[in-house]
């Protein structure tokens, strides 16, 4: 896998969503072939043989790649939205990011203890989206969780926020 190639591909947008956020926009990514195959090469390789039954995406950049490992491996997708767009039960899990804070939702049946979870997403930035998902699938009391984000931005040291007992891969570290 080429690294550079991918990190070439990646686009900074700066202030954005506010002033001072260096935000990193992976649809350049996406719209590549190329890049889309080493990104879900990577994936499936890590993952295959695992025995994770179900692949969690967090909002929103998360849903781009969590149902193509899902399928690939033959586990389910399972949805972590902002409040208020799933239709059914939901539990809730707030937390503190970059510039505010927030809340995730997950269907409280979308998990059993039955499963091993993985949890999909783009950015590992300040670690609190990604603890809250972690949360919101902890309290279903799953076998196993695993961790996993396409960048990690390694100066905001967000793995430090993550539970020490959830093994973490990252693709592109900047």
């Amino acid at each position: 896998m080429d690294i550079e190639f991918l990190k070439k591909n990646l686009r900074a947008v700066p202030d954005f969503p506010i002033k001072g956020i260096n935000f990193w926009d992976i649809t350049t990514l996406m719209k590549s072939h190329e890049c889309m195959k080493m990104m879900d090469d990577w994936l499936y390789s890590l993952y295959k043989d695992k025995g994770i039954t179900k692949v969690v995406g967090i909002e929103s950049r998360g849903f781009f790649l969590s149902p193509s490992l899902a399928m690939h491996i033959g586990a389910g997708f399972v949805p972590v939205r902002k409040p208020g767009k799933l239709p059914a039960e939901t539990i809730k899990y707030s937390y503190t990011k970059e510039y505010g804070v927030d809340s995730l939702e997950i269907h409280k049946d979308a998990i059993t203890p039955e499963d091993i979870v993985l949890i999909h997403d783009d950015v590992l930035a300040t670690g609190g989206s990604s603890r809250a998902a972690i949360e919101l699938v902890r309290l279903a009391g799953p076998k196993k969780i695993y961790a996993n984000f396409l960048i990690e931005l390694d100066a905001l040291h967000g793995r430090e926020a993550l539970p020490k007992d959830i093994p973490v891969e990252t693709l592109l570290h900047l």
